[in-house]
């Protein structure tokens, strides 16, 4: 084999595994555990929230998921869309300040959904849906720290938040974006009224209370993920250019040489 296709043979290959180990980072962006919509209006209600929990695993399947809700800023009439092979427990707290509403005071608010008795195999994913009537309106986003526990015993914690300016966490919060009241929202879909009632018809005097109220989801935040999904699939480009540079260079260097 001649001096040339010797040197672009080794550069191609070093580039070439730089830029799968970089696309391979890039698709582990996606295998977190996120909320979608990505973002809803302030205050917005009758919607709903689907949390989608992959299987990372290659040889366990996962049990079973908790995910906490904030308690600081609470969602209102919380309803778990049933789930076939799932079993579904809201735990409730005392809320430290009550909050007034058109229909009364609320006092207590779900801090806790634990889902058990599925499995989510390799793979594969699930999407456990939750129903809520009444968003907050005095913060800029949710964090929803999450359990994931697998049939070997491993539990993987998605509690960490991306801090401006930092690299994201390997163990990402699903994190849900609050938008300000009126900035392009839409009004809630017939879907999501009928996922809501059709959990819990005690649920009925609530909604159609709260329903006279114009907020909307607003679904045109970006996901984060995706973000840095994109910016390493920009990197492996980037690289991958810089390998063909690295072999033109080498080229030139064995012509010059052998003349």
């Amino acid at each position: 084999m001649s001096p040339i296709s010797t040197t672009l043979r080794r550069t191609g290959t070093v580039a070439a595994l730089a830029t799968a180990g970089v696309l391979a980072a890039a698709g582990a962006a996606f295998a977190h555990v996120t909320v979608h919509p990505e973002s809803y209006a302030k205050g917005a209600t009758d919607g709903l929230l689907s949390f989608r929990v992959p299987n990372e695993e290659d040889t366990a399947s996962t049990t079973k998921v908790q995910i906490f809700l904030p308690t600081d800023h609470p969602v209102l009439g919380v309803l778990v869309t049933p789930q076939a092979g799932w079993t579904a427990k809201a735990t409730t707290v005392k809320l430290k300040k009550p909050i007034k509403t058109d229909d009364g005071t609320i006092t207590d608010a779900v801090s806790e959904i634990t889902w058990t008795g599925g499995r989510i195999r390799h793979g594969e994913f699930q999407d456990f849906q939750v129903a809520f009537g009444q968003l907050p309106d005095d913060t800029d986003q949710l964090t929803f720290k999450t359990l994931q526990t697998y049939s070997d015993g491993n539990v993987v914690r998605w509690i960490e938040r991306t801090q401006k300016g930092a690299e994201e966490p390997e163990s990402t919060a699903p994190v849900l974006t609050l938008t300000a009241k009126g900035a392009g929202e839409e009004p809630a879909s017939a879907g999501t009224g009928t996922g809501a009632s059709g959990s819990d018809s005690s649920s009925s005097s609530d909604s159609s209370s709260s329903s006279s109220s114009s907020a909307a989801e607003k679904t045109a935040a970006s996901d984060s993920s995706d973000s840095t999904a994109r910016t390493l699939g920009t990197a492996g480009l980037i690289v991958g250019v810089l390998g063909l540079v690295a072999a033109a260079f080498a080229l030139v260097r064995v012509r010059n040489a052998r003349s």
